[in-house]
């Protein structure tokens, strides 16, 4: 590419609270009925006064903390002073130049995308368009809420980038447990500034893509958007200082309006609330002791701990359900695997392997959990140990496994009663390898003749006569020898 593009990301995330930011209105993101979760102060009445939410502020400085932030001593609120048609008092409280965390950063593929900083605001609320009419309705139920900015300095170069740093961070609030940031309910939504530049040269003019409720929205809008400028300078025109939104069905971005400077905003101090002293107030230690083991560290244990793949380790991390019902598991089968002696890594990574390509196929799209899940993690260790053992094949291991999900019974039961046992009279399998190879003689003479892949075929055929009941390496070896 002529040029490089410069990318940093502004990302807004609704905090899982009771209450909204400033009042005691109800948070509830589920809420349908319009207009309902309203009261004087979220209302903007002249005469009503705010009142911060703790929650919310210590929601905010744990993913500073969890983020490696600067909390500073002291931090306040301001006015932000622009026409908001869904924000009753016409202004936004929000956070300007003592914002709670500073200086951050989050590692994406080995690198490391600084965070400029955090800040605590209050939500907008939501405004319909119905398609042909001439007005438009507001619902301040979302109006209030309290909302999360993360501000990320230009680090980011590509728009996989932009993808995986929003992923990476959605996962942390997840396992920080201060927001859902379901992009489709609009509990976290991306901003990504793009400017293009020549190698070397100063940066260029920055234009702001905003409202993006995807991650493949994010991808596809930043790809896009470079391509537009580049096109734009390549043909020696001007880039505008703008913001512009996405249109899916155009897959283009689209002008909205001139982006406004800082300066436009107004901002001063909020009159109504009082600063923030966490330094004097002890605030911060207890908030970081409350940090859980976060998706960084747990896909390293997880590779280091039970020697399982990058893969799986990766989907245990993101799917902390399963990744979690997947320790229950090798839990339970530690003792067992101890007293056969077969190392703690090679049977973990047999567990990785039937609870991803195996156990969540069952949930047919829903996604894991272990809640719903009919298999306890004793039931599946059970299994995992009847397959290592060798006492069934793998093509019933497979029935064994649905059988289980149906019932929610245990393995050894349903092996007694559809007589799933692994057929371990060598005579018997001997018999019906023989009885193949009657049946067969042009693909035995074929075997003789040199065609080592027609021995497939014939375990094929017998484990079909022993109705998968007998282990294919031991057919495999009766074959070659009865055959040679």
């Amino acid at each position: 590419m002529p040029y490089e593009p410069t990318i940093g990301l502004e990302l807004h995330i609704e905090l899982k609270t009771l209450s909204k930011m400033f009042c005691s209105c109800p948070n509830d993101p589920d809420e349908k009925q319009p207009n309902v979760n309203v009261c004087p102060i979220c209302l903007g009445h002249p005469g009503t006064l705010p009142v911060i939410n703790e929650a919310a502020v210590r929601a905010v400085i744990k993913t500073g903390l969890a983020l490696s932030c600067q909390i500073p001593e002291h931090s306040k609120f301001d006015r932000k002073n622009y026409f908001y048609p869904d924000l009753p008092k016409g202004y936004q409280i929000s956070q300007y130049d003592e914002p709670l965390c500073l200086n951050g950063s989050l590692e994406i593929d080995g690198k490391k995308i600084r965070i400029r900083r955090i800040h605590l605001e209050e939500d907008t609320g939501r405004l319909q368009h119905p398609e042909g009419e001439k007005y438009s309705l507001v619902d301040f139920n979302r109006a209030g809420v309290p909302l999360m900015e993360l501000v990320t300095e230009p680090d980011i170069v590509s728009a996989k980038e932009a993808r995986k740093f929003s992923e990476e961070l959605q996962l942390i609030l997840r396992y920080l447990n201060v927001s859902a940031a379901d992009m489709e309910k609009g509990q976290m939504r991306c901003e990504v500034n793009i400017s293009l530049s020549e190698p070397g040269a100063e940066l260029g003019t920055k234009v702001e893509v905003k409202n993006l409720n995807s991650f493949r929205v994010v991808e596809k809008s930043t790809e896009f958007e470079i391509g537009r400028q580049t096109e734009i300078l390549e043909n020696k025109g001007e880039i505008k200082q703008e913001t512009r939104g996405w249109n899916d069905k155009k897959g283009a971005t689209v002008s909205q309006r001139e982006k406004e400077a800082a300066h436009d905003y107004r901002y001063f101090p909020e009159p109504d609330l009082p600063s923030l002293r966490l330094g004097a107030l002890d605030f911060v230690a207890p908030i970081k002791a409350e940090i859980p083991e976060l998706p960084q560290e747990r896909r390293a244990r997880l590779t280091l701990e039970y020697g399982i793949k990058t893969a799986e380790a990766e989907i245990f991390t993101v799917n902390k359900d399963l990744g979690e019902y997947f320790e229950k598991v090798v839990s339970e089968l530690a003792e067992w695997a101890k007293a056969k002696e077969i190392g703690d890594m090679k049977i973990a990574q047999t567990a990785a392997n039937y609870l991803v390509s195996d156990l969540m196929g069952l949930f047919e799209g829903v996604g894991f959990s272990a809640l719903n899940c009919p298999i306890t993690a004793e039931n599946f260790a059970e299994f995992i140990s009847i397959v290592h053992k060798g006492e069934i094949s793998s093509k019933i291991a497979k029935s064994l496994l649905l059988e289980m999900f149906k019932t929610g019974d245990d393995p050894s039961r349903i092996i007694e009663e559809k007589g799933l046992s692994q057929m371990t009279d060598v005579s018997e399998i001997e018999k019906a390898v023989k009885e193949i190879i009657g049946q067969n003689p042009k693909a035995v003479a074929d075997f003789k003749a040199g065609k080592q892949n027609v021995l497939q075929f014939l375990v094929g055929a017998a484990m079909a006569k022993t109705k998968g009941l007998a282990e294919p390496n031991t057919l495999r070896e009766l074959f070659k020898k009865l055959l040679n």
